[in-house]
């Protein structure tokens, strides 16, 4: 077989993933959790538009020959069935580390760069996405409110410093929303005596232009945020958000051409904070939580967190890449400190899905999903909380307010929500 010398550049750009789109056979590791991970046909699906809406379009393998036709002009990219089909998608990953289990195939950014490319045609983002994106431009968080009234949830007994080594980038959910995550996050840093600095006009991320196919929007925030976290001389970013870390830490690189740990700083969610200071001492949990809890892994802090490395070179025949390069399988996610954590609260009692670490069931709350196809994000939540009650949890966990917002949106018979930052501070005592 001749080499198919095809040169190319990791990251957003559609044209790229030519390859993926004619190489992908079918063999559903993006549809199905592997056999060695399920223990039956129930909780088996990795794929949610795909498991719901039962047609294979809706899914990964789906999309590849899409994208293929797309870019040998077979199909046309201002199609609104197109759009429709592509925008429901939550973006999770799942497929992504699927398909590398085997295949090595870039799913995730091909999809990414679908998004975008539809973009570029004035065919997206969906007209439910439009407000919110307005919102972000206009007054720098998703919601539209006052920018004046991000820090009101700060309480008095709080400790901020106006310079440190730590900054704490708080996020549009828990500064205007969700607020009791970001109010129990700055009590466990007091706690630790971890000297932090918020930003008193901190803009949103953009996770929601990136992942909605807004690029340029997206880097203009990108660039913007960049600047004021420099400039403010942290050496480490702390995010309660799981994707407000995920976008700082992936996406900004991705749309700016540099590498993760280039950018000048650390990022760190909370868990990653918190779980050596409770194997340290510095931090003690002193009051029991008497609960049996399963903990759901978020997309963007998980099997999505992976460090980004750029990458150019040449795919040669049976897809052998010159030079070689470090492939994101979603392996190397934050999985272990979560749960670390969540072991070391006394009257815990910590028990595993089972679709866990990167195998995990997205909550549903993300690709702009919510905004566009609400009962789609529904029935997402729905099946994670079915799947958490047959562990026999009184509650469930994650470490990520989209995820607490869908979750908890969609429980019934008694099952509770939480975020993992209000659990620590309820076994500090906070």
């Amino acid at each position: 077989m001749p080499a198919e010398r095809e040169k190319y550049t990791l990251g957003i750009n559609l044209d790229n993933y030519r390859y993926e789109a004619r190489h992908c056979d079918g063999q559903n590791h993006c549809r199905w959790v592997d056999l060695n991970w399920i223990p039956g046909v129930d909780f088996a699906w990795r794929c949610r538009p795909w498991q719901k809406e039962g047609f294979h379009g809706y899914g990964a393998s789906g999309k590849c020959h899409l994208v293929y036709h797309l870019l040998t002009g077979k199909l046309d990219y201002t199609d609104p069935a197109l759009r429709d089909l592509v925008y429901e998608d939550m973006l999770c990953g799942a497929c992504d580390a699927g398909c590398k289990r085997n295949m090595d195939l870039e799913i995730q950014l091909m999809l990414e760069s679908l998004r975008a490319r539809l973009v570029e045609k004035g065919n997206g983002p969906m007209p439910q996405h439009v407000p919110i994106t307005n919102n972000i431009e206009n007054s720098n968080n998703r919601y539209g409110i006052a920018q004046r009234k991000r820090l009101d949830w700060m309480p008095k007994d709080v400790k901020t410093a106006k310079k440190a080594d730590i900054l704490y980038f708080v996020g549009c959910r828990a500064a205007f929303v969700d607020t009791e995550v970001a109010t129990a996050t700055t009590r466990i840093l007091n706690t630790a005596n971890a000297e932090f600095m918020i930003l008193e006009d901190e803009p949103c991320c953009g996770h929601f232009l990136f992942i909605t196919g807004q690029m340029e929007k997206a880097k203009k925030l990108a660039e913007k945020n960049l600047k004021l976290i420099r400039d403010s001389g942290a050496k480490t970013v702390v995010f309660s958000c799981a994707e407000g870390y995920k976008t700082v830490k992936v996406d900004y690189p991705k749309l700016l051409g540099f590498a993760t740990a280039d950018l000048g700083f650390e990022p760190l969610h909370i868990t990653e904070l918190v779980d050596p200071w409770v194997q340290e001492g510095r931090l003690k949990f002193e009051n029991r939580v008497d609960m049996k809890l399963t903990y759901h892994d978020p997309c963007n802090l998980g099997r999505l967190s992976e460090p980004w490395i750029p990458w150019e070179g040449v795919r040669g025949d049976w897809s052998r890449l010159d030079p070689p390069r470090t492939m994101r399988r979603g392996t190397q996610g934050v999985y272990e400190p979560p749960r670390n954590i969540l072991k070391a609260i006394p009257g815990v009692e910590l028990v595993e899905m089972f679709r866990h670490h990167d195998n995990a069931w997205c909550c549903g709350n993300d690709g702009g999903v919510k905004e566009a196809f609400p009962d789609l994000s529904s029935w997402t939540a729905s099946e994670r909380l079915r799947e958490a009650a047959v562990t026999g949890a009184q509650g469930i966990v994650s470490a990520c307010p989209a995820c607490k917002e869908n979750l908890d949106e969609a429980a019934k018979d008694g099952m509770k929500v939480y975020d993992i930052t209000e659990l620590i501070a309820k076994a500090i005592g906070k």
